[in-house]
């Protein structure tokens, strides 16, 4: 393990949200399910929905109902806002996400986070977290690009002036970890979120972790 003395590895970790840190991944299928029939879509499988999650929202919808018309999108974007409220307050951090934080904050990691979410929902899930003030730094897909797409990581990059080298992106899927080998930064792939963990090799993740009690560890020893 590394010795508590020794160098970071990386000043600066970013998290992904949904899968990653908030266990969130079932409801969120479901709400993209139920938004697409409700506008007269087919039904998407549960694999065909998990997919998207990850990026932005209308590309997310755009492509989990290719049937459903551009000028229903704005209908198919309230829909899903409307069942994920409804749910919002039934899902939670994975256990051990705050102590893993806590002791990556101890170590002085700077912490973000990259998500496919909008501003607006992630601030809220922060505050529902309470876990306002623990993150450097974040950014969302409303105000960058989605993933996979390298802006939100350059953008961390430039506003903390810490080089590409310095940088790692945790995510639960290959939106997230292609979207580290897009910015030139390493990346460790969690196998418990949206995406089978078969798909994440040619991405070359650092580590998979199947746990956040193992994800936890693995930081210890080589962040």
């Amino acid at each position: 393990m590394q010795e508590p003395g020794s160098p970071r590895q990386f000043d600066l970790i970013a998290f992904d949200w949904d899968g990653t840190l908030f266990d969130s991944t079932a409801i969120i299928t479901r709400c993209i399910q139920a938004a697409v029939v409700d506008v007269g879509g087919a039904r998407p499988s549960d694999e065909q929905a998990a997919y998207v999650i990850g990026l932005g929202l209308m590309q997310a919808l755009a492509h989990a109902a290719p049937d459903v018309p551009v000028e229903k999108y704005p209908e198919l974007g309230a829909r899903y806002r409307h069942h994920y409220m409804v749910h919002q307050n039934d899902i939670s951090l994975f256990e051990g996400v705050v102590a893993m934080l806590d002791a990556l904050k101890s170590r002085q990691h700077l912490l973000a986070v990259a998500t496919g979410k909008g501003r607006r929902g992630l601030d809220e899930a922060l505050q529902a977290a309470q876990l306002r003030g623990v993150f450097d730094g974040s950014r969302t897909a409303d105000e960058t690009m989605s993933k996979p797409d390298p802006t939100m990581l350059h953008e961390l990059m430039h506003e903390f002036d810490v080089p590409v080298d310095r940088i790692l992106m945790i995510g639960d899927t290959t939106h997230d970890l292609q979207m580290a080998l897009n910015a030139g930064c390493a990346s460790v792939a969690v196998s418990y979120g949206a995406h089978e963990p078969t798909a994440f090799g040619v991405l070359r993740p650092r580590y998979v972790a199947h746990s956040v009690e193992a994800l936890h560890q693995w930081l210890l020893a080589n962040a």
